[in-house]
C-alpha cells in the first residue's frame, strides 16, 4: 500500500488522505512498510513518551500505539489483564493477541503509570519471541537524574542491536536527534499557527495531520507537515462566534476524532492542548552536538512540557497551565480524561483549583474508547461556550 498524501493538492484532501494514517489501528501502512523492508523491524511504543530518536538510529520503524481507538472488541485480553484498568491498555493487549500487529516486532513501555507497568509484563509473558522493553522514567531533575537516565538509554540501545542486529552509533544518533529536532520544530511551527489563528487550523485537523506521524518515518513526516504548512495557508474559513479554549487531560488514552470536531462545532476553538504530546514532548530542540544519550537525557528533564509524571524545572504543572492560558489569550480551560486514568484525573483536581483561584472558566468530561454518541459532551459544551460569551458582553 503506498501513501497517497503527496498526491493531495488542499488542506481538505491532505487531512482526508491522512485520516486511516493516523487512526486505523491495524496499522496498514506499516505492514506496507515491513513488506518493502523485510530485513528492518518495527518498534512499537505506547505513550506518553519514548525515545524513538534510539530506534531510527538503530534502523528500526518506531510506531506510536494507541490502542484500539473503539475498533476493537475485547475477546481475548480480559483473561490476562484487570477489566477495569483503562482502555487502551486492553484494547493494546487485544490488537497484539488477536494477530492484528503482526508486523510489529517489539515494544516499548515507558513508566508513566502502574497499569503500563503492569500491561509490560503481561505483553512479554505472552509474547516471549518479541523484543520487550520496560523504560524506567528519572523523577530527579539533577545531575543524578542525568546520569540515570542515559544509563537507562545505553540498556535501551544495547537492547535494540540485538533486535536489529546493529548497534546504533554515536553519529547515527545525532543524524536521528537532527530529523526528529525538525520535525518537532514542523509540528511546533503548525501549533503556533493554530494558537494564533485556530478557525484557519482546526485541531481536529491537525490532530490528524499529527497522528500521521505515529506511523510514518519521520523523513516523510516531515515532507507532509511543510505540505501541510503550505496548504493551510491557503485555506479559506469563515469567521464565527467562539471562545478560545486550552485542553487537557489526554494523558495517554485519545479521545475520538469526531469529539473534538464535536467541540469546534459548539463554538471551542482549541489554542492549545495535550493531545499526543509525545511528538511534542521537547520545548526546545535537543542538542545536535556532543555525547547524543547524554543530550536525550537533559533534553528530557531539563526541555519537556509538564505532565502529570514529569515536572522539569521549579514551575509546577498549576503554574503551567495558568501561564499557558495567559499565553495564548485562552477564555477557558476543557478537561477531556479518559476513564480510568488515575494520571490525568488525579492531576486535574489540583489544576482545577488553580484554575478557580484565578477565576478562569473551565468545565470537565470523561471519554472512553467506543464512545459514539457525542450529543452530551455537545451540549455541555455548548453551553459551556454561551456562559463565557455572555458575561464577556456583560
Amino acid at each position: 500500500m503506498e501513501n497517497s498524501w503527496e498526491e493531495a493538492r488542499s488542506w481538505d484532501e491532505l487531512v482526508e488522505r491522512c485520516t486511516p494514517l493516523a487512526t486505523d489501528v491495524t496499522l496498514p501502512s506499516v505492514a506496507a512498510w515491513k513488506a518493502a523492508n523485510p530485513q528492518r523491524k518495527v518498534v512499537g511504543c505506547f505513550p506518553v513518551y519514548t525515545p524513538q530518536e534510539l530506534m531510527a538510529a538503530a534502523g528500526a520503524l518506531p510506531v506510536s500505539l494507541f490502542g484500539g481507538r473503539g475498533q476493537v472488541e475485547i475477546d481475548h485480553a480480559d483473561s490476562r489483564i484487570q477489566s477495569f484498568v483503562c482502555s487502551i491498555a486492553r484494547s493494546t493487549l487485544e490488537l497484539g493477541l488477536a494477530g492484528h500487529w503482526k508486523h510489529v516486532d517489539g515494544m516499548v513501555v515507558p513508566s508513566i503509570c502502574d497499569v503500563a507497568r503492569n500491561l509490560s509484563g503481561v505483553w512479554q509473558r505472552n509474547f516471549p519471541e518479541r523484543f520487550t522493553f520496560y523504560l524506567h522514567l528519572p523523577q530527579n531533575v539533577s545531575a543524578a537524574g542525568v546520569a540515570y537516565y542515559r544509563g537507562e538509554l545505553e540498556r535501551l540501545r544495547q537492547r535494540l542491536a540485538e533486535l536489529t542486529g546493529a548497534l546504533a552509533s554515536d553519529d547515527a544518533l545525532r543524524q536521528s536527534i537532527r530529523l526528529f529536532n525538525r520535525n518537532r520544530a514542523l509540528l511546533g511551527e503548525l501549533y503556533q499557527r493554530r494558537a494564533r489563528g485556530p478557525e484557519q487550523w482546526p485541531t481536529a485537523d491537525l490532530y490528524v495531520l499529527a497522528g500521521a506521524g505515529n506511523v510514518l518515518p519521520r523523513e516523510e513526516h516531515n515532507r507532509l507537515l511543510e505540505k501541510a504548512l503550505a496548504l493551510g495557508e491557503t485555506r479559506p474559513r469563515p469567521k464565527r462566534d467562539s471562545v478560545r479554549v486550552v485542553v487537557r487531560g489526554a494523558f495517554c488514552e485519545q479521545p475520538p476524532v469526531e469529539l473534538l470536531r464535536v467541540l469546534e462545532e459548539a463554538g471551542c476553538a482549541v489554542v492549545d492542548d495535550d493531545l499526543q504530546i509525545g511528538s511534542r514532548f521537547f520545548l526546545e530542540p535537543a542538542p545536535e552536538d556532543g555525547e547524543p544519550l547524554t543530550s536525550l537525557a537533559e533534553a528530557y528533564l531539563k526541555r519537556t512540557v509538564l505532565t502529570a509524571v514529569n515536572t522539569p524545572g521549579p514551575r509546577s504543572r498549576n503554574e503551567g497551565l495558568l501561564a499557558t492560558v495567559a499565553a495564548t489569550a485562552a477564555h477557558g480551560v476543557i478537561f477531556a480524561s479518559p476513564k480510568f486514568c488515575e494520571p490525568a484525573l488525579y492531576d486535574s483536581v489540583l489544576l482545577k483549583q488553580a484554575l478557580e483561584k484565578r477565576g478562569t472558566p473551565f468545565t470537565e468530561f470523561e471519554y472512553e474508547e467506543k464512545m459514539t454518541v457525542f450529543e452530551s459532551i455537545r451540549m455541555q459544551a455548548e453551553t459551556f461556550v454561551e456562559s463565557i460569551l455572555f458575561f464577556s458582553e456583560k
